[in-house]
């Protein structure tokens, strides 16, 4: 088959999208889909037209039509595929198939029309790797864009020190050129005082600017992140340092692991850290909050509910703010099945948030009106089936609240600044379980460090292990629940210098999945056909995940 052209376009044959596989001209398209309308038939049932010079493949979509212009001498059989193929990709790519929807995902549409054919011949691909292509995901670059971020933040401390450092000189010029004034016995306008006055100006004019010049100012030398003897967990001896090695006789760490990434480390190093942290602790902040969880086992309906919470809290405990975004996702993997209504559990005095709290939207294809007399989704066209083997977000709904009872987990951090001025710091964070319904696991608490400084652990924590990261410490905890019997702890962290200031501390970022139960506790309760009412056997998952956790 030769295909010249694959396009979208509207009833009375306007262009949404096209792409021409061979040189043709624009008009030439344009005249073709503009002539297409008047070549259907009414009440044909028919999907191709022939022409003397091109055939018409088509297929509606909804509002639109997806067309597929070839020569007259290509397989029939091929094109119809082939269409079929365009078609489910335009309905996975776009929520709602109307002209707004197709326009806003051209870029994409228009690659994935490239991927399905070259030069106007059909490439041997799927749906599945058509998505996957699209993707192109790269760790190379993921990695880069850890580098650069890292890169960035150690340009700001170096600002804040080197601006720290300016402030202390205008501060001494300032006390000298007072001194200079005072010694003087003339008055503001005497000669002598004038001078003064004069001394204190050039000083502070004449301060030395320090221009960032990639290479380590000689007055000032780049501490290294860790000293010889290492990062220590404890006072004893004999104890596991924040990498987990044993350590009798506390000896140095390796070169490798001890020498921090700076701007001119290899990137080979950076590259090989970062893939390490990325792969030891998942995230879901990285990963799909649904894939930290233990896997199900699928029925033909299956039904997802995933709820995000985003949290500001101020560092001594009051709340600023609490947003829960969900959705409830379904999946329907068996095309006998693709007609359900799915009964969804009204709100229950076991929900963590109140019943008038929750704001909820149903897909644009829902029956509305099902939804609100009944808590019932099913489509308003009972003839149409739901898309199978996708993905498809049937309802969505949000809650915003300032009721601290709501908070899943409470975490605190005291900073305790030396009165010498020194710069050291006793830090000491807890956390507690405020909502003994959850079940919180993969919790990370992460506390944002002095940059180049030593840090220590007071004592081991009794809950969880403690990892270093570039600037940061990060206390992980497998499960946090009562029936884990973990519900509270703490850690304290000790540094001898650049904690003048207590915020270097903060923000405390916290990142959790919790699974069975969520906040909004939506539940379905049971799955039947829409016509018979039949009751269909179907599998849910549910899990509540952190997106924005901050303790500022």
């Amino acid at each position: 088959m030769v295909l010249l052209a694959a396009s979208v376009c509207t009833r009375g044959g306007k262009p949404v999208i096209s792409r021409q596989f061979r040189e043709m001209p624009r008009s030439r398209v344009e005249a073709l889909l503009a002539s297409f309308p008047k070549l259907i038939s009414t009440g044909s049932q028919h999907t191709t037209i022939e022409t003397d010079t091109v055939r018409y493949v088509y297929q509606p979509l909804e509002d639109l039509y997806m067309i597929l212009i070839t020569n007259k001498s290509s397989n029939i059989l091929q094109d119809i595929d082939t269409l079929h193929l365009f078609a489910r990709t335009v309905s996975d790519m776009c929520r709602s198939l109307d002209e707004r929807d197709v326009l806003r995902n051209s870029f994409e549409l228009l690659g994935a029309f490239d991927e399905i054919v070259s030069l106007g011949y059909r490439e041997n691909v799927g749906l599945a790797q058509i998505k996957t292509f699209l993707e192109m995901e790269s760790q190379e670059e993921k990695i880069q864009e850890i580098i650069e971020r890292n890169k960035e933040l150690e340009a700001q401390e170096e600002l804040k020190r080197r601006a720290k450092q300016l402030e202390m000189q205008r501060r001494e010029a300032a006390r000298r050129g007072q001194m200079a004034y005072s010694g003087n016995s003339g008055g503001f306008g005497a000669s002598g005082g004038y001078q003064g006055v004069r001394q204190f100006e050039g000083a502070t004019n004449t301060a030395p600017v320090v221009r960032d010049t990639g290479a380590t100012p000689s007055s000032a030398p780049v501490k290294p992140a860790f000293k010889s003897k290492g990062m220590q967990l404890g006072k004893k001896s004999k104890t596991a340092n924040l990498f987990g090695a044993e350590a009798e006789d506390e000896e140095p760490l390796p070169a490798q692991a001890a020498a921090p990434v700076s701007r001119a480390a290899p990137a080979a190093a950076a590259t090989s850290a970062a893939t390490a942290s990325a792969t030891t602790r998942p995230s879901s902040k990285t990963v799909d909050p649904i894939d930290l969880l233990p896997p199900v086992t699928q029925e033909g309906v299956h039904l997802v509910v995933k709820e995000r919470i985003s949290l500001q809290a101020t560092r001594d405990g009051s709340l600023e703010s609490l947003e829960v975004k969900g959705d409830l996702e379904l999946r329907i993997t068996d095309p006998t099945l693709s007609k359900v209504a799915v009964q969804v559990t009204p709100a229950s005095t076991s929900s963590l948030l109140p019943a008038s709290a929750l704001q909820f939207k149903t897909h644009p294809h829902v029956d509305k009106a099902a939804w609100a007399d009944g808590r019932l989704i099913k489509l308003r066209d009972a003839n149409k089936p739901f898309p199978v083997r996708q993905n498809l977000g049937v309802l969505r709904w949000r809650a915003t609240t300032k009721d601290e009872t709501v908070v899943p987990l409470s975490v605190q951090c005291w900073p305790s600044p030396a009165e010498d001025g020194s710069g050291a710091c006793d830090v000491m964070i807890e956390f507690e379980l405020e909502n003994k319904a959850l079940q919180l696991q993969n919790v990370v608490i992460a506390v944002p460090l002095p940059p180049d400084v030593e840090a220590q652990i007071g004592e081991d924590p009794e809950h969880g292990t403690v990892d270093v990261g570039d600037g940061t410490i990060e206390w992980h905890i497998e499960a946090i629940s009562e029936e884990a019997g973990v519900t509270s702890g703490q850690l304290e962290i000790k540094v001898n210098e650049g904690a003048a200031d207590p915020d270097v501390f903060f923000p405390v970022s916290v990142d959790f999945v919790s699974p069975d139960k969520t906040l909004g506790d939506i539940v379905v309760d049971k799955v039947s056909l829409a016509g018979s009412a039949a009751p269909v056997t179907f599998s849910t998952q549910s899990v509540l995940s952190a997106d924005g956790y901050y303790i500022n």
